[in-house]
This record gives C-alpha cells, structure tokens and sequence, in this order.
C-alpha cells in the first residue's frame, strides 16, 4: 500500500501536520462534521480523528477520497496552508522503505482540455524559441541534467539540475544551454 510520508520518518512531520490542519480547516470550511465527512468519503471515523490529529500514517488513496469528497484537489491537502503560491506544492508525499525512495509532488496546474508532456534536451550552446502561446496556457519544466537558462521577455531565469519553474506561456519566451554539458529537462504544457 502506498503510504503518505510515514510518521516515525524525519521528514514526515510537515507534511502530516499540512494534512491535519488542511483536512480540519477544509472540512470546518464544507460545515461537515468527521461523521457526515466519514460517510461522504468512506473513510472510518476513526481514521479521520486520527489524520486530523497528525497521528495516523494515512494511504495515498485514503487522501484522494477525504479530498474528493471535500471537493479539493489532492495538492490542497498536503500543501502548507500558509503557501502564498497555491501552484507550486514542492512538499513530499510518499517515502519508500528504502532510504532515497521517495516521491514529491512539485506543483499542480489547472487544465481546461489537455496537458503534454515533453521530454527535452539542448545541446550546449542551442536554443528553443517557440511562438507564445494563447491565453490561459502555462508550462511546468523540470531540469534533471545540466542547467537551463529560461527567458521570460527580457528577464533571465536559470533552472539547474533537480530544480522547477513554472510560468504562464502567453508571454514571450526561449529556452537556453549556456552550459558546456546537454541539458536535459521536463517541459509540461498545461492546455
């Protein structure tokens, strides 16, 4: 089964308090009581009393239907609920029994019709200029090879290996390696 974070592991303890304050601040927010939200998303009372103390090592799919059932993305119950930018999540979710297994959700998107997904690589000292796209549209990338350098109109970004970013694709745009190694990156398009 696929656990969120286990609490005995170090790095558990924010995303487990993320999930407790979420779940309570969310479901005060639909005016459920745990009863009415336990028979709304099939999970056991219990179960809820426990997520919303921060006590109880809770499955991927238990959150998914606590989440669908408050009618929130899964992102909105494991992200810090202070986060100013609501798109950009960056917090781990899931720890493997081994150490160095894990897996992070990074960000999520709005998508109206579809998302693509590229795989991409440029050489040093290429570029890839594409058209802006039409309003509405964004792009995740994520670098895991080299170091990017992104620019947004005039403004310089750079991106380095197991680094993200996130913009709105309507503006103009290009992709750069100043590098003197390939660059090899994600490219998410959200439709």
């Amino acid at each position: 089964m696929s656990n969120i974070v286990h609490k005995e592991n170090p790095q558990r303890a924010s995303v487990l308090q993320h999930v407790s304050q979420n779940v309570r601040r969310l479901r005060h927010a639909a005016d459920l009581s745990q009863t009415a939200l336990s028979e709304k998303s099939g999970v056991s009372r219990r179960m809820l009393v426990a997520i919303e103390a921060g006590e109880k090592n809770v499955s991927l799919s238990t959150l998914d239907r606590v989440a669908e059932a408050l009618e929130v993305a899964f992102s909105d119950l494991i992200q810090a609920p202070d986060a100013g930018d609501h798109s950009r999540i960056n917090e781990l979710a899931w720890a493997g029994d081994i150490p160095g297994s894990k897996a992070v959700l990074l960000a999520r998107a709005n998508a109206r019709r579809e998302v693509e997904l590229w795989e991409m690589r440029l050489e040093p000292g290429d570029r890839y200029s594409p058209e802006p796209d039409p309003e509405g549209w964004s792009v995740q990338l994520f670098v895991y090879e080299g170091a990017l350098t992104l620019i947004l109109d005039d403004e310089e970004k750079h991106i380095a290996a197991g680094e993200f970013f996130m913009f709105a694709s309507r503006q103009s745009h290009r992709y750069r390696n100043d590098g003197g190694v390939a660059v090899c990156f994600v490219r998410t398009v959200v439709i």
